[in-house]
């Protein structure tokens, strides 16, 4: 075991008997079930000196024992001007963004491109000092190859307010995606839990374990080979259309990750999946009107629809 990490070893309560390990975890040592299915996927956990799964069942008595990592140094804000991030509209208690594709949301370990909170700090913005030093003022985000709207609290109270509106569902989030084929039906709803990818780790999966997530889907237009749709989320978990799409097996155009065909979007010249964050509607925190902005795709989008659209 690494001697950075820190090492907890318990008996399990009888109170715990016949749980799953990632709940006793969770119980015994104030991790969340996320973090302690973690631990125990890379092997850091153990129960009478043997390694044990996030699934396992524990017995009152057992010997738990924990290697808890070391805490990751500190990620730094680095005031950065983002070339084509487009402020749509700013006040005392909000900024919202037109986020451009390659740019994260806020700064994170191994990330060394341009982020949100960076290129609003170069412009001189001040945002909320809310939630971690490196995602303040962050409510939401998009992956870095999604392209869209995004708001960002400048005041405290738009801070607290937007988290709630997220986390209740109050908000109104939609994108348009290309996919690949025709989906069977055309509109409909996706609800299937998702969780991390049970052989990589940077990928993300429909999994009996996951987290609810919800996403509705309609036809805009049908191509000869692909089918413009619209996407209103319910839930908001990381890659979730595009885990969704591909789980009909009608991938993002462009997503290679989740099995686009990449010679299709080598033909239409892409180089990430055909995702745009059309418009984005809340309640405003300083007065709880409804607030609803929309963004134009990009031009390597609006690109890639005329080629599809040419050829149908």
């Amino acid at each position: 075991m690494s001697t950075a990490a820190q090492i907890r070893s318990l008996p399990v309560p009888d109170g715990l008997e016949g749980e799953r390990l990632d709940a006793a975890l969770a119980r015994m040592f104030g991790f969340s079930r996320t973090k302690a299915a973690e631990l125990a996927a890379e092997g850091k956990v153990t129960l009478d000196g043997a390694v044990a799964g996030k699934s396992d069942r524990v017995t009152a008595g057992s010997w738990l024992e924990v290697e808890i990592p070391a805490p990751a140094a500190p990620v730094r804000i680095v005031a950065e001007p983002v070339d084509g991030m487009r402020i749509v509209h700013d006040d005392e208690d909000i900024v919202l963004i037109d986020k451009p594709v390659g740019v994260a949301a806020h700064p994170s370990p191994g990330w060394t491109g341009p982020t949100v909170i960076g290129g609003l700090a170069a412009a001189g913005y001040r945002i909320s000092t809310s939630g971690a030093a490196e995602r303040q003022g962050i409510v939401h985000r998009l992956d870095v190859g999604t392209s869209g709207l995004m708001v960002v609290a400048k005041s405290e109270r738009a801070y607290t307010d937007l988290k709630r509106q997220f986390h209740d569902r109050v908000t109104d989030k939609r994108y348009h995606t290309l996919v690949q084929g025709h989906p069977d039906p055309l509109s409909g709803t996706v609800d299937a839990p998702i969780g991390r990818h049970p052989s990589s780790d940077w990928k993300w999966a429909v999994t009996r374990e996951g987290k609810p997530s919800v996403t509705h889907y309609d036809l805009i237009e049908a191509y000869r080979a692909a089918s413009l749709m619209a996407i209103k989320l319910e839930t908001g978990r990381t890659h979730q259309i595009r885990v969704h799409m591909s789980a009909l097996r009608h991938p993002c155009v462009g997503d290679l990750t989740y099995g686009a065909d990449p010679t299709l979007a080598k033909r239409l010249g892409l180089t990430r999946q055909w995702l745009h964050a059309v418009s984005l509607g809340f309640e405003h925190p300083a007065d709880g009107q409804w607030v609803e902005f929309s963004s134009e795709y990009p031009a390597d989008l609006q690109k890639a629809l005329d080629v599809i659209a040419s050829e149908s």
